[in-house]
């Protein structure tokens, strides 16, 4: 087993008869662990990712309760994805327009193909599917592959480009029922972490699998990049 940090040590020691808090004093305490470093331990010297965990009541291993989805965060999450478009036609020229990092068709495919994954989303329009679709293999498992269900197959491209330059995230239940979605980071005001929190964990309660039974949200993490979590009162 791998030795933690003295760093991580010290975190952990400072949250460790904290319990569940609500969604403003747990994002108050995250924001302020670097502050309580002892000198001597170095601090983290970059802006940190803040993440939320949460824990469903779902089985996965059924396709009807399956938790998937998308949504724009009121206060984005701190930095541009690059976003590629598969299009052709006019769509070439919109989707260049609304910020569209790259755009291409068949030239864009066979790039992909040869090792080229530079590049956070992948937005394709219907009539694109025919080139996309052979992709499957390379972009699948790493959740590259543009799909309707997840809004990155649509005929209005611009739209599509634009929430995700504005930080859209994405997520998706793995095999253990549990979702991870980016909210923004450290360098945030608690407002806006809250606010983006609050969001997420009320999109993912209105999108509850209608055949999930018991309780839905069992367990709720927020932590940054290089913290330990701190469990949020659901």
């Amino acid at each position: 087993m791998s030795r933690c940090s003295k760093r991580i040590r010290i975190l952990r020691e400072q949250i460790a008869d904290v319990g569940s808090l609500e969604i403003g004093p747990a994002v108050n305490l995250l924001k302020s662990l670097e502050a309580k470093l002892p000198t001597g331990v170095r601090r983290c010297r970059f802006d940190q990712s803040v993440m939320v965990a949460v824990r469903l009541g779902i089985d996965p291993r059924q396709a009807d309760q399956i938790v998937r989805g998308s949504i724009v965060l009121p206060h984005g999450i701190g930095r541009s994805k690059r976003v590629i478009v598969f299009a052709q036609g006019d769509n070439v020229g919109l989707a260049t327009a609304a910020g569209a990092d790259v755009v291409g068709g068949k030239d864009l495919a066979e790039k992909i193909k040869a090792g080229w994954l530079d590049f956070d989303v992948a937005i394709a329009s219907p009539d694109m599917m025919g080139v996309v679709g052979p992709l499957g293999k390379v972009l699948g498992p790493r959740g590259l592959m543009p799909s309707p269900r997840a809004g990155t197959v649509t005929a209005d491209v611009v739209s599509a480009v634009k929430e995700y330059k504005a930080g859209k995230v994405e997520f998706r239940c793995d095999s253990g029922g549990n979702v991870h979605c980016v909210v923004g980071k450290l360098s945030f005001n608690d407002t806006q972490l809250s606010e983006n929190v609050d969001a997420l964990l009320k999109f993912l309660r209105s999108i509850k699998p209608s055949s999930s039974k018991g309780q839905y949200v069992r367990n709720i993490c927020i932590s940054a990049t290089m913290t330990p979590g701190l469990t949020i009162a659901g």
